[in-house]
C-alpha cells in the first residue's frame, strides 16, 4: 500500500530557504508522478509542481517558477520541494500527492493518494 508522508515544514525567516520532503513508501507501478500542492487558510488548494518518477520531467505553476524546485531521489523514494526565499504569501499547508500519470499534473483529480500535509509559515 502506497503511503506519503511530508516533512520539513516549519517557520522560515526572510531570506532563508526551506526544503520539504515527501517520503513515498510502498511505491508500486501505479505511482508514476508526485505533485506538490498547498492550501492557505481560507483559500482553495492550489497546484505548485509535479515530477515524473521515471524521466524526472517537471511541471510548475507560474507563480512559483524560478522560486520553487521539485526533485526526486529514486534510491530513497523521496520527492523534495525546495522553497527559495519564501514570502509571507507562501504560508500554507503543503501537501504531496501521488498520481498514475505525469501528463495532466495540475488538477487535484489526477492524484489518487495524498499525504497529511506540512505547515510552512513565512512571517511578514
Amino acid at each position: 500500500q502506497v503511503e506519503l508522508v511530508e516533512s520539513g515544514g516549519g517557520l522560515v525567516q526572510a531570506g532563508d530557504s526551506l526544503r520539504l520532503s515527501c517520503a513515498v513508501s510502498g511505491r508500486d507501478s501505479t505511482t508514476n508522478a508526485v505533485g506538490w500542492f498547498r492550501q492557505a487558510q481560507g483559500k482553495e488548494r492550489e497546484f505548485l509542481a509535479a515530477i515524473g518518477w521515471s524521466l524526472g520531467n517537471t511541471y510548475y505553476a507560474d507563480p512559483v517558477k524560478g522560486r520553487f524546485t521539485i526533485s526526486r531521489d529514486i534510491a530513497n523514494n523521496t520527492v523534495d520541494l525546495q522553497l527559495t526565499s519564501p514570502k509571507p504569501e507562501d504560508t500554507a499547508v503543503y501537501y504531496c500527492a501521488a498520481a498514475r500519470t505525469i501528463y495532466v499534473p495540475k488538477p487535484e483529480t489526477t492524484y489518487d493518494l495524498w499525504g497529511q500535509g506540512s505547515q510552512v509559515t513565512a512571517p511578514s
